[in-house]
């Protein structure tokens, strides 16, 4: 960990002041020294909210701290409603590095001469910058691989590149990030609460995967896949083609997209684009993701997604930047599905009895005390319209109400609240009338039909036939084999049990014979003692005899 870097955090924090986070009271005394003797780098805006002040802070410490506050402001289960409002206000805009540098990254990935017979063209020239990558504008040379004497056609792409020594940027901010986090943990009053440690765990296992550039060429070949199938809903996203022939670990090439930025609402009005169906199959396209390929983006913010505006009656969404994505176990689907639907009928008995159920919570939760609960919480929800309840923050609530009552925190769904808390916000934006719960429900409720109803049966029938069938000639074996290891089971259990007998036996007659060598050993020495005396001797040779008896009986 670099001190120096250790000093520009802490200079950073002072400087807006966000030692106030820190109660005085609960601070060490070692610690009320240092922060004396740095009093020259105390609040230079304290005329401003502390909400504010974080978020700048978080602005003015670099790229790697902007995106763990926009990760962080996806956690409204953690932070208070004014500090997620300003870090969700952050923005990933990033000076880029030198063009040149870029190209000679990619050279070095692919090699020079792959490189110049592959790209036509390569812009310096960032199209745009990120905290992580940027990315450049090229024409990749491409020819009918049935006709080798046909020529060249060019292919417009982006090249999406690796700040060049940006993983020991992040790792150097991380364990900073972790020290800090120790600090929160311990001495801040809601310390244990807010989970600061697991939070900036989960962080490095995020930032660490974006950085490897082949997982996310393999993510989007995954979904694109997915939403190549065939199927109705397919025709609505669309996901750039990747030339994986091309990508590295810190170099990846794609499809170049042209479309309309899902922040540019009024360009969209301009052109006539149907909000509302739009703003209608973003949540079609969440949930398909989720519910029938248990595999979703789970970094839609608006600068990873467009619109499709080619014909303005008929909008599609494009999504790039897949470097974080989501996955469901089936199990998972199946109680969060039947969770929403309980929901939207307010039935908070079964939503309590399904969370015990699926061991989201302890199996000795009080069922009646945890519905009562989010009664509590969610019925003053449903006063207001439908149109006019956030769904994310109705799931919010539900996390944080299971959470009091001892739930564990299951990754996969913090990064499903997090999506859905994007989608809705984009929806919303595009359509501020959008009814999240109308639309969602009849999808839900027609996949759980499909999920538990009779057809559900004859899917789950003929999706195991092929392996029904494959062993079904090894069936007469395997009962065979079965039966005759239960019957060598059996022998082998009554020899044990047999060897066990003997050994008992044997132990026994050694412990008889002790007992009658030890009377005659007595038996004699009384003889001994008394002289004559006949008759005591006797006796004690008789109670050995009696006490034989008594033993082998």
């Amino acid at each position: 960990m670099s001190s120096v870097r250790l000093y520009q955090i802490v200079k950073t924090f002072l400087h807006y002041g966000l030692d106030e986070l820190l109660p005085e009271k609960s601070l060490p005394w070692y610690i009320k020294p240092l922060r004396l003797s740095l009093f020259w780098l105390g609040n230079k805006h304290k005329d401003k909210p502390l909400a504010l002040r974080f978020r700048l802070a978080i602005e003015a410490l670099g790229p790697v701290f902007i995106k763990f506050g926009q990760m962080l402001s996806t956690r409204r289960d953690l932070l208070p409603d004014d500090f997620a409002n300003e870090l969700a206000l952050l923005q990933d805009q990033v000076t880029p590095f030198d063009g040149e540098q870029a190209k000679q990254i990619i050279i070095d990935a692919l090699g020079e001469e792959v490189f110049n017979s592959v790209f036509g063209e390569f812009d310096t020239t960032p199209l745009a910058s990120a905290s992580i990558a940027q990315v450049h504008t090229a024409t990749l040379l491409t020819s009918d691989a049935e006709n080798e004497t046909s020529e060249q056609q060019q292919q417009k792409v982006v090249i999406k590149v690796l700040r060049p020594g940006i993983d020991k940027i992040i790792l150097a901010d991380i364990n900073v990030m972790q020290l800090f986090a120790g600090v929160v943990a311990r001495w801040l009053p809601d310390g244990k609460r807010l989970r600061p440690k697991e939070v900036v765990n989960e962080y490095r296992k995020t930032i660490i995967d974006e950085l490897d550039l082949l997982r996310e060429a393999a993510n989007a070949i995954q979904l694109k896949r997915n939403f190549n199938q065939g199927h109705e809903q397919d025709n609505i996203l669309y996901v750039p083609e990747i030339f994986s022939q091309y990508c590295h670990k810190n170099v990846l090439v794609m499809e170049r997209i042209y479309g309309v930025g899902v922040g540019e609402v009024e360009t969209m009005h301009a052109l006539g684009v149907d909000m509302k169906l739009l703003a209608e199959r973003g949540v079609e396209v969440f949930f398909t993701q989720v519910f029938r390929d248990s595999f979703f983006h789970a970094d839609m913010h608006p600068g990873n997604v467009f619109v499709d505006t080619t014909n303005p009656a008929d909008p599609t969404w494009i999504a790039i930047d897949c470097g974080i994505v989501g996955t469901l176990q089936r199990e998972d689907k199946r109680y969060l599905a039947e969770n929403f639907v309980a929901f939207f009928n307010r039935d908070y008995r079964k939503v309590a009895e399904l969370h015990v159920d699926s061991g989201w919570v302890p199996a000795s939760t009080n069922v009646d005390e945890f519905e009562f609960a989010i009664r509590t919480v969610c019925e003053p929800i449903f006063e207001k319209p439908l149109s006019e309840i956030s769904f994310g923050q109705v799931l919010v609530n539900l996390f944080n109400t299971a959470r009091r009552f001892n739930m564990e925190v299951q990754p996969q769904l913090v990064l499903l609240q997090k999506t859905l808390l994007y989608i809705e916000g984009l929806g919303r934006q595009l359509y501020p009338q959008l009814d999240l719960w109308q639309t969602a429900k009849p999808f839900l409720e027609n996949w759980v039909k499909e999920q538990m109803g009779v057809q559900a049966v004859f899917t789950k029938i003929k999706e195991n036939l092929p392996f029904w069938n494959e062993k079904l000639p090894e069936m007469p074996d395997l009962v065979y084999d079965y039966l005759k290891s239960g019957r060598q089971a059996q022998l082998e259990q009554a020899r044990l049990l047999n060897e066990l007998k003997q050994n008992q036996t044997q132990q026994h007659q050694k412990l008889v014979s002790g007992i009658v060598a030890a009377g005659l050993v007595v038996s004699s020495a009384l003889f001994y003692q008394s002289g004559s005396d006949v008759l005591t001797a006797t006796s004690a040779l008789l109670a050995t005899i009696f006490g034989y008896r008594a033993l082998t009986s």
